[in-house]
């Protein structure tokens, strides 16, 4: 009776790895021969880690990625893609986050530039840091629809609070310059306050094509690229490499 109240507390205090713990520890043996400090130690460690896991789902659910089980562990760095693990290794420590650098992905369509740019987001959220994930013509239509209904000043805080923002496949929607004003926005705000993370087909030349204001594409850049991570990825298609591969028939 003791016990099952015991557990009735927990779950209301919200220590629920707490109380998993200790239900775990009656059903192991080897456990209960341990002494109470080494026991408590056990399941303070249980209700951190059931807490860290839970924040991290939460960080990955706000977030939105594209590819939500992108990782670090999995990018391919195989030879023709021009990608080097020894500036993979220096992004996944998070030290360019925390100092509140970017980063740019460049390479031709289908190389797996979302994969990277999920899969560098999905570490920053590991690491503890907010992040939100668009692709291009998302936010921009997202901030047209804002500015027409009077919400553009809601989604620009919900915006500024994450220290990584994500925006994937930068001009691969015709818009006109207006959203892109609005993009410059986002990113002088976030100036010395969080990182950008912009993957795009185009090379960082021909941005003032994309975006379509000399002005507003000068703005965009300076505030980038010279405080940016380049990765250049080169190479043939990789869906278009999967897809050649005969499948093997039985």
């Amino acid at each position: 009776m003791i016990y099952t109240q015991t557990l009735e507390k927990l779950r209301a205090l919200r220590l629920d790895g707490l109380a998993q713990g200790l239900e775990e520890q009656r059903q192991q043996s080897n456990v209960l021969k341990l002494d109470f400090e080494e026991r408590l130690a056990l399941l303070v460690e249980r209700q951190w880690t059931w807490k860290e896991n839970r924040a991290l789902t939460a960080r990955l659910k706000r977030a939105q990625f594209k590819i939500s089980t992108a990782c670090v562990e999995g990018i391919d760095y195989a030879p023709h893609r021009g990608l080097k693990r020894a500036q993979i290794e220096q992004l996944r420590a998070g030290e360019w986050i925390q100092n509140h650098r970017n980063c740019l992905i460049i390479g031709p369509t289908g190389i797996g530039k979302t994969y990277l740019g999920c899969a560098l987001g999905v570490q920053a959220c590991r690491d503890g840091f907010k992040a939100v994930y668009f692709t291009a013509p998302k936010l921009l239509r997202a901030l047209q629809q804002a500015q027409a209904d009077g919400s553009l000043t809601k989604l620009l805080k919900s915006i500024q609070k994450a220290r990584l923002f994500v925006v994937d496949d930068l001009g691969v929607a015709a818009v006109g310059p207006k959203p892109y004003r609005d993009l410059l926005e986002i990113i002088d705000d976030r100036c010395g306050h969080g990182s950008t993370l912009i993957t795009s087909q185009y090379p960082v030349e021909q941005w003032h094509d994309v975006i379509g204001d000399a002005t507003v594409a000068d703005a965009i850049l300076d505030r980038l690229v010279h405080n940016a991570y380049r990765l250049d990825l080169s190479g043939e298609s990789i869906r278009k490499i999967k897809n050649s591969i005969p499948r093997k028939t039985s």
